[in-house]
């Protein structure tokens, strides 16, 4: 039974002992008007007339209820509907949950593997993050030591710079670089070039740093003394310097210029090529490929001033490449020394050959008599001899032959080297 049938019975029943009561106090009323001697039909009415308010009253409170009951059952219809609704939407939530469950754990069984490479890529993160940090810091020592390092070379620099404004390093500079260049270039000492050859004649005594042997006697004066002062300073001023400190570079490299230019007339003033059998020219060597740039840029004219002036500009590199030049025309002249020394001994040998031919063939001639002798002998043997001998042989010859004598001579040995030599 559901809840409104419930409170509708429980409404009858009430209406019921109400309208028990009601009958049970208007027939007290009407035994008490009886015994007061009152109208029983006056009594009656009044009794129908409570009845009937008492009907309506219970009517309308019965109304009332039944409304009342009517909202109370649409309220927990609604109830009850928002309560079904709840539940299938807690069962739709729990299902949703339980699928939602179940595509997690295939996720994360799926992501498994890529968590696992997430934990080693995690690994490798923090050891390349110690590796890093250790090499941080052995990046900062190198740093340091590279730091202290250009500290040194730049106060060595300077120490250099300082020392190469004095002429005498200056030259011991250039005579240490142009000697280590020619032995470089395959060049021996007092043998294909000799240092510092002093020579005399009407005016004074002379002596070029290097002079350079070619075959046949020829030679080639080096000199390997080098303005540098102008140049050292120029270079102290950074390249791309503008303003005043541009001005002042362009300036020092034009004084490097000058004394470059005074340095080739001062060569041309001495000609060492005088002094030797040598081409009439004198090679200025600059030690430095910087050197010569420096001044050709400054001035382009320069090579052509030089070459006007029998001095030859020599850099390190194109210096190095007339040197090893040289040094090839010397082994090519041993080779040519070698071959006419092998062509002479050819032409004796030809000559002796053909003395050894003459006497092969007169040898030949003797053999060939020999041979004709020999066969001549044999035939004499055969049938001359043997016929003779065979009839000798009949005879006792220990009565007609006598015992011949021993033979003492012996064959004369050969003992020229030579002979000997072919005989073994």
């Amino acid at each position: 039974m559901s809840e409104g049938a419930a409170t509708l019975a429980a409404m009858d029943l009430l209406l019921l002992i109400v309208g028990l009561v009601v009958g049970a106090a208007l027939g007290a009323l009407v035994v008490a008007s009886r015994s007061r001697g009152a109208d029983p039909r006056l009594v009656a009415a009044q009794h129908e007339n409570d009845l009937l308010r008492v009907r309506e009253e219970a009517t309308a409170e019965r109304s009332a209820l039944q409304a009342e009951l009517a909202s109370h059952e649409a309220t927990i219809g609604g109830l009850r509907r928002q309560l079904q609704e709840a539940v299938e939407r807690q069962r739709e939530q729990a299902a949703r949950d339980r699928a939602e469950s179940a595509e997690r754990s295939q996720v994360l069984a799926a992501l498994a593997p890529v968590q696992e490479t997430l934990r080693t890529m995690q690994g490798a993160v923090t050891e390349l993050e110690r590796q890093r940090a250790t090499q941080y810091g052995a990046l900062e020592a190198q740093l340091l030591e590279t730091r202290t390092s250009t500290e040194q070379v730049r106060a060595t620099a300077e120490s250099l710079a300082s020392a190469l404004r004095s002429n005498s390093v200056r030259g011991a500079w250039g005579e240490s670089q142009l000697r280590r260049l020619v032995e470089a270039a395959g060049l021996t000492n007092r043998v294909d070039f000799d240092m510092q050859v002093t020579t005399r004649n009407e005016d004074g005594a002379r002596r070029p740093d290097l002079v350079v042997r070619l075959p046949e006697g020829k030679c080639i004066a080096v000199d390997a003394k080098v303005p540098l002062a102008a140049f050292i300073e120029a270079n102290e001023i950074p390249a791309g310097a503008q303003g005043a400190e541009g001005a002042r570079r362009d300036a020092l490299l034009k004084d490097h210029v000058r004394a470059v230019r005074a340095h080739i007339d001062a060569l041309a003033a001495k000609g060492y090529w005088t002094d030797f059998d040598s081409p009439e020219f004198v090679v200025a060597f600059l030690p430095s490929e910087s050197l010569l740039s420096a001044a050709l840029s400054a001035d382009p004219s320069l090579l052509e001033y030089s070459f006007a002036k029998r001095v030859a500009l020599a850099s390190p590199v194109n210096l190095w490449a007339v040197l090893k030049t040289v040094a090839y025309t010397w082994t090519q002249q041993a080779l040519t020394d070698d071959a006419r020394r092998l062509f002479d001994l050819s032409r004796t040998l030809y000559e002796r050959v053909g003395t050894l031919a003459g006497r092969a063939d007169a040898l030949r001639a003797a053999l060939e008599r020999s041979v004709k002798a020999y066969n001549e002998l044999v035939g004499t043997l055969e049938t001359r001899v043997l016929v003779t001998a065979r009839q000798i042989g009949r005879l006792d010859e220990s009565v007609v032959l006598p015992e011949p004598a021993p033979i003492d001579a012996v064959p004369r040995p050969l003992t020229a080297p030579e002979l000997v030599g072919a005989t073994d």
